[in-house]
């Protein structure tokens, strides 16, 4: 758990399909970042497929990557950002379906509050709710 002004904190970070269903989850302290995280995530898609991430995943390693395995990595440009790459923002808006995959995590009580101290608990209890979510569109 990583520490914040609020007290101790956790991110979340998930690889969702096209239905919406996790792939791969992973839990970092608060104040981690998320770029490190991408470009562990980048080597799960298979070539040909479409990574749509928030701005916090626009670094070079994670495009490189992406690019690399033949992924077509729709992020918006940081603004800090000088070189200019293809984005679209009409793609962009499928990445709800990560925002809808985290509003029905938060409605297993347990998971929203995070009963849990030890993260191996918490991300065990994830996974269990990221089963029913595959078992409910099979």
């Amino acid at each position: 758990m990583g520490h914040s002004r609020g007290g101790l904190t956790t991110k979340i970070h998930a690889l969702v399909d096209a239905e919406g269903r996790p792939i791969r989850l992973k839990l970092t302290p608060g104040q981690a970042g998320d770029a490190p995280v991408g470009t562990e995530f980048v080597t799960d898609l298979d070539p040909g497929a479409t990574l749509i991430a928030d701005r916090a995943y626009d670094t070079n390693p994670i495009r490189d990557g992406a690019a690399a395995r033949g992924v077509w990595a729709n992020i918006p440009p940081r603004v800090i950002r000088k070189d200019a790459f293809s984005f679209s923002p009409w793609v962009y808006r499928q990445r709800n379906l990560v925002e809808r995959f985290f509003n029905r995590i938060k409605q297993f009580r347990g998971l929203a509050t995070r009963y849990d101290r030890r993260a191996d608990n918490y991300l065990a209890a994830l996974k269990l709710a990221a089963i029913r979510f595959w078992i409910a569109k099979i």
